[in-house]
């Protein structure tokens, strides 16, 4: 254990979120996400047990959102539910991220299968023991620095 760190945020975890370079993406994924075949030798960490809501809250308290993009959060949009539709889980993530989003960013909605050929590009996937379907994020790194020195 560490002072100030999340604990749910274990020691491979954190090695990811430290190797991971700006506009990487990492997926939080729910229990029914088919993480291994999807990673595909990349990095699968899981948290069972650990909801949803617990696991975006621990890695967002350590990630900057990439501010360089209008979405910088993706999550998997409700199959046969209209675009505009957002489940109570898909809600309350979108609410605990939004301070962290610039003027101009929003949370996006990606269809499944769209949401699927992005997980596989991204560096890591963290299944969770979320048991609400579709309960599936993207989060791309942005970076932490100084402004540009004249």
């Amino acid at each position: 254990m560490l002072k100030g760190i999340n604990p749910l945020l274990t020691p491979e975890l954190l090695g990811i979120l430290m190797a991971m370079g700006h506009d990487d993406a990492l997926v939080l994924a729910d229990a029914n996400f088919t993480a291994q075949s999807i990673a595909a030798g990349k990095p699968v960490i899981r948290l069972p047990g650990v909801s949803m809501l617990e696991a975006v809250e621990a890695v967002a308290s350590l990630l900057p959102l990439a501010a360089d993009v209008t979405h910088p959060v993706a999550f998997m949009a409700v199959s046969g539910e209209p675009d505009s539709y957002r489940s109570a889980l898909q809600r309350e993530v979108i609410a605990l991220l939004t301070p962290e989003l610039l003027p101009g960013q929003s949370a996006e909605p990606v269809e499944r299968f769209a949401f699927y050929e992005r997980a596989r590009a991204a560096y890591a996937i963290v299944l969770t023991g979320e048991k609400q379907p579709f309960g599936n994020f993207i989060l791309r790194k942005g970076v932490i620095g100084e402004n540009l020195r004249p």
